[in-house]
């Protein structure tokens, strides 16, 4: 009698926690339904700068792909984002992603676009090009840099050069220095502000140029060819402006396809995409 009446509660046991697994595969399953029908079928428009981070969206793709999103990634391609960012305000796009956070805060500011950040993505340097020298030591009195002209890269740029040690600012660690703020300038160069896309192929024109990663990706060239290359660290908050991020327009930023696709592009399989396209030059912010 003991026998049989223990195995009846074992028998009763198992029940219960077969049950038990069911109501959880079942509420997994209606999540996973729900985020589904939510991201199914939509074709999403990503307004991006250049096309140096195509390969990093491909690897997007494939992930939203192998977990059968249903979220179809459609890149539209901007020679500056100023129009980008107009694009999207107009809802001419559903998300972008090809700035920093300096850039579109002062984007925000100036043009009142009520845009929001959905996502981070990865912090790219400036760097010091030129086709004249070799060495930063080689810069003679007189020659001309060329830095980008929109006040975020401006500042970040007469950073750069203060490192380099070419000019000496006031305060390096005030958030966007313009020229006003050159305490000395012990090289003698003379500073140009002029349109980013442009720099690198106007760089004979110049002594030096820095402009932005992607830009010399697009060009051909590689990071390694600066003459100077600024060192990143992305654990350092004086780096937070400089982070690239996923913007939606702010009465989507909540929207269950978006945040898929952020998802997504917070893997491993993305970061390491990121990696390879620029071969360490550009450092993954999330983590995965």
């Amino acid at each position: 009698m003991a026998t049989t009446s223990k195995a009846k509660a074992k028998r009763n046991l198992i029940t219960v926690l077969v049950a038990v697994l069911a109501v959880i595969a079942v509420i997994v399953a209606v999540g996973v339904y729900q985020r589904a029908q939510a991201a199914g079928g939509r074709t999403i428009t990503v307004g991006v700068v250049g096309n140096s981070d195509d390969a990093i969206w491909q690897a997007v793709q494939q992930q939203l792909d192998d977990e059968g999103a249903g979220i179809t990634l459609e890149l539209k391609t901007f020679q500056d984002g100023i129009y980008a960012n107009q694009a999207q305000a107009n809802g001419e796009l559903d998300l972008t992603a090809f700035q920093h956070y300096a850039f579109l805060n002062q984007e925000i500011e100036q043009k009142g676009y009520e845009l929001s950040v959905i996502g981070e993505t990865y912090i790219s340097p400036l760097n010091l090009y030129s086709d004249k020298y070799d060495d930063v030591a080689d810069f003679q009195p007189g020659d001309q840099i060329a830095i980008p002209n929109n006040a975020t890269n401006t500042g970040r740029a007469l950073k750069v050069l203060d490192a380099a040690g070419l000019i000496t600012l006031e305060d390096n660690t005030k958030e966007n220095p313009t020229v006003d703020d050159i305490a000395s300038n012990p090289s003698g160069v003379e500073v140009v502000l002029t349109d980013p896309a442009s720099i690198v192929n106007t760089l004979p024109d110049y002594a030096g140029g820095i402009t932005n990663t992607n830009f010399i990706i697009d060009a051909g060239m590689s990071v390694d060819d600066a003459i100077y290359q600024a060192p990143v660290d992305s654990d350092n908050e004086s780096f937070k402006p400089y982070v690239n991020v996923i913007v939606a327009r702010t009465e989507n930023k909540d929207d269950e396809t978006y945040r898929t696709i952020v998802d997504a592009y917070h893997t491993k399989a993305v970061a390491e995409a990121i990696e390879n396209n620029y071969q360490g030059a550009v450092v993954p912010v999330f983590d995965y």
